[in-house]
């Protein structure tokens, strides 16, 4: 009885990962206010670098050169990702950054591809960013529209290091590694923003309960789907992330959406889900 409680099964395993990412977004947001988006990057990252070092108790001494060459730079692209999409939602809502930071990942997917069909998945989602585009700068902050495009950059190098890292590194060993490294990168933005000097023991239980939702908590799930399910299933179900990053934004938040953002946050989803079906084996 114990273990049936215990064990789920990897797709609903995958949407608990997206669900539990998007309310760590949401909670990140209402950090804001009071240490700012560098702040909340360097205490999310912090503290799931330690949770991360208690369970899986890496060992830096035993990495090899060639295991740091990859390590390093795959840590930085995670912590900049973080911090750069942090930056972003300050300014836009989490919905719109999701989608425009989802460019990236796509991008890697069908990269280099001279398929017509693969052209066809890059401008429905071009669509989505000219649907999302502050053209007249009346209610979309253009700084933050060019920050979640940016996270998506470090979004698509994380995927490419990521890839490389896990075929010469424990699984375990490298994320705890590479947030270690991610923690080095934003801590000095956290710091010299003054955000980390306003720390109170309530800001530091919803920093904890941030870590453990954007990074403990699915990072389990996800690992443990990877294991049961195809690649392509995982990446389909993955590309829901804009849509539950809207809907948990206007739960938790009461961000409301326009019928063209909406639309531009369907259009990358489909993008995503067909270039993922249509994708060479």
């Amino acid at each position: 009885m114990k273990n049936k409680q215990i064990n789920l099964s990897p797709i609903p395993a995958v949407l608990l990962a997206i669900i539990s990412v998007q309310c760590g977004a949401a909670i990140a947001k209402t950090l804001f206010p009071a240490i700012g988006a560098a702040g909340t990057a360097t205490l999310r990252i912090g503290i799931s670098a330690l949770i991360l070092f208690v369970v899986y108790r890496t060992n830096l001494k035993k990495i090899t050169a060639k295991q740091w060459k990859i390590v390093i730079p795959y840590g930085f692209s995670l912590g900049a990702m973080n911090l750069v999409f942090y930056m972003a939602i300050e300014r836009i809502p989490i919905g719109l950054a999701v989608t425009l930071e989802f460019i990236g990942p796509l991008l890697v997917a069908i990269w280099g591809s001279k398929r017509l069909i693969d052209y066809c998945w890059i401008l429905l989602a071009g669509a989505g960013i000219v649907l999302i585009a502050p053209w007249s700068n009346d209610r979309i902050d253009s700084l933050g529209v060019v920050f979640a495009l940016i996270a998506g950059g470090f979004w698509g190098a994380y995927i490419i290091l990521g890839g490389k890292i896990s075929k010469i590194m424990n699984d375990g060993d490298a994320v705890t590694t590479g947030m270690l490294f991610a923690a080095l990168l934003i801590l000095p933005f956290g710091f010299f923003g003054n955000g980390l000097n306003n720390l109170t023991p309530e800001l530091l239980g919803l920093g904890t309960a941030l870590a453990l939702l954007s990074s403990a908590i699915p990072f389990s799930l996800e690992m443990k789907a990877l294991g049961q399910l195809p690649p392509r299933t995982f990446s389909i179900l993955m590309s829901l992330e804009p849509a539950a990053a809207s809907l948990c934004a206007f739960i938790f938040l009461q961000e409301h959406l326009s019928f063209y953002e909406i639309l531009a946050v369907a259009f990358v989803i489909i993008a995503s889900v067909g270039s993922t079906l249509t994708a060479k084996k």
